[in-house]
């Protein structure tokens, strides 16, 4: 189920730089011959393991599932979970640049090493969707069906420097640098991100205080307690090397013509999935996907999690994804409606 793919031959960067082989974590779920192959790209700090990070949508009994599906993820090039990063540096910050390019060329290495000439479906959200988008441009004949959650053709201004500050945290650690070293440094940066995945109305929500206080604040212990637990499970360089990565994502360098026209040579079938409180990644960014690729349509998630949302309101994106692969026409806009506004009205009720 999960694998190593193993590529031996130098493996050149869009930069140049060359890494001396390569490799790729992989997980490979359900049966080989089955009538759908769907490949995940996941976001930043995903594994290759879908069936435990996206349950909601994958799983037994679930949208996608492996009894019947062939599904298969790839852990990113640069990130801490079995494939080739930082980590495997004796100098982490020796470690070359990593863009979204690399990282889909790793990929179809990988799609010829398992014999796939064409996968049914193509879905990712964020770096995910970032993945998708990418690849359904350099390889259009590849991808029959796409599914781009909370994305864009090319990285903002505005998250590209919410992922500097991020970084400018993990450079304050002394330690970063050391083999082992950054950890205070992810845990800041951590924390700091979660302000761009979540929203004020998910924050107004969850980190209320009952009763006015002074000090000691639900939403300061939220965000180090996010910090603190990421620590445990991932790598500062790795991070460091993945939003560098996520800064880069832009379909429009090395090709000519505008945004349009590259994405008009996608020629899969698609949805864009768009969350109307996502900050980090606006509906206007997946509006402009949804303008501009062909065969596109659009669906709007209302939830208060921001751009979280792709991994906590599943039951919307299950609306909009069947009645997509059902091929059931759900017009320009479909609204995946929540209880939010009344749920964030009670609650500021109460606080007045």
């Amino acid at each position: 189920m999960k694998s190593n793919y193993n590529y031996t031959s130098e493996f050149i960067l869009e930069s140049g730089e060359k890494l001396d082989g390569i490799t790729i974590t992989y997980s490979d779920y359900g049966p080989v011959d089955a009538e759908r192959t769907i490949w995940v790209c996941h976001a930043l700090s995903g594994t290759s393991e879908v069936l435990d990070w996206w349950a909601g949508l994958f799983g037994n009994k679930q949208l996608f599932d492996p009894k019947q599906d062939r599904i298969i993820c790839a852990n990113v090039l640069g990130s801490c979970y079995g494939t080739t990063g930082a980590q495997d540096f004796e100098k982490p910050l020796e470690f070359p640049l990593v863009t979204i390019k690399d990282m889909v060329k790793a990929h179809q290495l990988l799609a010829d090493h398992l014999n796939l000439s064409k996968i049914d479906l193509l879905i990712g959200a964020s770096l995910g969707g970032q993945q998708a988008v990418e690849w359904a441009v350099t390889n259009p004949d590849f991808v029959n069906g796409l599914i781009l959650i909370a994305t864009n053709a090319s990285h903002s201004p505005y998250a590209r420097a919410f992922n500097e500050v991020q970084r400018l945290a993990l450079q304050a650690d002394q330690t970063f640098g050391d083999k082992n070293g950054g950890q205070n440094g992810l845990k800041a940066a951590r924390a700091i991100a979660m302000m761009s995945y979540r929203s004020y109305t998910d924050f107004s929500l969850k980190q209320s205080e009952k009763e006015p206080k002074a000090d000691d604040f639900k939403s300061a212990s939220y965000v180090r307690y996010q910090g603190e637990k990421f620590v445990n499970r991932f790598n500062a360089y790795a991070y460091y090397y993945l939003s560098k990565a996520m800064d880069s994502h832009d379909v429009l360098r090395g090709r000519s013509g505008s945004y349009e026209s590259v994405l008009k040579e996608i020629k899969a079938r698609t949805l864009v999935i768009g969350i109307d409180s996502d900050t980090l990644f606006p509906i206007e960014e997946q509006r402009f996907l949804h303008k501009n690729i062909p065969e596109s349509e659009y669906g709007l998630i209302e939830s208060a999690h921001g751009h979280d949302s792709f991994l906590i309101d599943y039951d919307k994106l299950n609306i909009l994804i069947r009645n997509f692969l059902r091929q059931e026409p759900i017009g320009k806009i479909v609204e995946a409606k929540s209880e939010t506004k009344t749920l964030l009205k009670r609650k500021i009720n109460y606080l007045i």
